[in-house]
C-alpha cells in the first residue's frame, strides 16, 4: 500500500509540475506561444478540410441513391397514381425515419412524397416540424440536388444546382 501511495504522489507531482511548466511557457515564451498558435490553425484547417470532404461525400452518397431510387421507381404521372404514390412514401419515410442508420432511405422517400404532392411548400413545412431535423436537412438538400417539378414552376429557372455548384466548385 506504501508503495502505491508513493507512485501516485509521484505521478501526480510530476502532472502539476508539467502544468506549471507549461503555464510559464505559454505566458513567457513567445516562441511557445507562436508554436501554439500554429498548431491550433493547423488543427483547425485540418478539421475544416475534413468536414468539407464529409460534406462531398455525403452530397455524392444521397445523389447516387436519389438518382438510384428514381431510376428503379420513377415517379407517376397519373393523378390517381400520385396520390396512391404519396401516401406510400411518407409512410415508408416515417417507418425508416424510426430505424437508426436508414436516414438516407427515409429523406428519399420523403422527397418523393413531396415530388407529387401539388403544394410542396405546405408539405415541406409539415416536414419541418414533424420529420426529426436531421432526416429534413436531407430532404432539403435532395431538393436542391434535384429539385421537383412543383417547385420549379414555384421558384423558376433559379433553382437548379445551387449546392451543386457549391460543391462542385471546391
Amino acid at each position: 500500500m506504501s508503495r502505491l501511495l508513493t507512485v501516485a504522489t509521484i505521478v501526480g507531482g510530476a502532472i502539476v509540475a508539467y502544468g506549471f511548466y507549461f503555464d510559464y511557457q505559454r505566458r513567457n515564451s513567445p516562441e511557445f506561444r507562436k508554436k501554439l498558435k500554429k498548431n491550433f490553425k493547423k488543427y483547425k484547417n485540418e478539421l475544416s478540410k475534413k468536414e468539407h470532404e464529409e460534406k462531398k461525400e455525403k452530397y455524392v452518397s444521397i445523389k447516387d441513391k436519389l438518382e438510384e431510387s428514381l431510376s428503379v421507381d420513377p415517379l407517376p404521372t397519373d393523378i390517381k397514381e400520385k396520390e396512391q404514390y404519396f401516401l406510400k412514401q411518407v409512410s415508408a419515410g416515417e417507418q425508416l425515419a424510426a430505424i437508426p442508420g436508414m436516414e438516407y432511405d427515409a429523406a428519399i422517400g420523403f422527397y418523393k412524397g413531396l415530388a407529387v404532392y401539388p403544394s410542396p411548400t405546405e408539405l415541406l413545412n409539415i416536414y419541418q416540424k414533424t420529420v426529426p431535423e436531421k432526416i429534413y436537412d436531407l430532404v432539403v438538400m435532395l431538393i436542391a440536388i434535384q429539385p421537383p417539378q412543383a417547385v420549379i414552376n414555384i421558384l423558376g429557372d433559379n433553382v437548379n444546382g445551387g449546392v451543386a455548384v457549391e460543391i462542385e466548385q471546391d
